[in-house]
């Protein structure tokens, strides 16, 4: 039986790494630009929708306190009235009473009764002081939401607007990154994004610039640029350890 011969596997070259590389890093960096664009915008909108929440939290809990102190000082009125009511009652009794011991009982329910109305007097005015600034508070955190919710509306348009504009080229962008990275072995693709996640601008890979790096801008030697240009290896800035590519790639 002939064996069939498998034919060998073509690996791939540095010069095709690089090329796919070069590629991959102008993709992701029209990504960026994309992201750039939004800005801050997604972080805002989900900030403000965090402070109206918990704002919208907070004037629940206050509209609750002052039902309740509210409730409080209507109790505090009807004891007033049942205080004066018993009051009445024991200064009539007092003109009926047959002994000394029996008047002076009934002049000290009768005292009692005036200090719980002084007592009760107190809170309603503490209550009433409290209510006044939990209300003020209650109003100014009212406004507060209408600003905030005005803000969001408006970041909410932007950050849609901006969306509707890119929203097909970020997808499209997207699937030719991944497209790019499949050709990419695993090594040098988790290299590329060790090395872009280190910096903000996201550049992994760089081309020489004046005879300097791309990315941190410190020299190139001259027979480092030589070597560049020969793609023959993968060479890395000694500065910023970024990865060194030549234009004509692109070409």
């Amino acid at each position: 039986m002939t064996k069939v011969k498998e034919a060998p596997k073509t690996e791939t070259s540095v010069e095709e790494k690089l090329r796919v590389l070069y590629r991959l890093q102008k993709i992701d960096s029209k990504v960026d630009e994309i992201q750039i664009l939004k800005g801050e915008l997604p972080m805002e909108v989900k900030d403000l929708e965090d402070e109206l929440t918990g704002l919208k939290t907070r004037i629940g809990k206050i509209e609750d306190e002052l039902k309740e102190m509210e409730n409080n000082i209507v109790n505090r009125k009807n004891a007033i009235k049942e205080s004066e009511s018993l009051i009445k009652k024991y200064q009539k009794q007092q003109n009926n009473v047959k002994n000394n011991r029996e008047y002076d009982a009934l002049s000290k329910e009768i005292e009692l009764q005036k200090l719980d109305i002084q007592l009760s007097e107190k809170r309603i005015k503490e209550g009433e002081d409290e209510i006044g600034q939990k209300e003020e508070y209650l109003e100014l955190s009212k406004k507060a939401i209408k600003e905030k919710e005005k803000n969001l509306k408006q970041k909410k348009e932007e950050l849609e607007h901006i969306i509707e504009e890119t929203d097909a080229e970020e997808k499209a962008l997207h699937k030719k990154s991944k497209e790019q990275q499949s050709k990419i072995d695993d090594r040098l693709l988790q290299a590329y994004h060790r090395i872009r996640g280190s910096y903000k601008n996201g550049l992994a890979v760089v081309t020489v610039q004046r005879d300097s790096c791309g990315g941190c801008y410190n020299a190139i030697p001259p027979q480092t640029q030589v070597e560049i240009r020969q793609h023959k290896k993968i060479i890395v800035c000694e500065h910023c350890g970024r990865i060194l590519v030549d234009e004509a790639l692109e070409k």
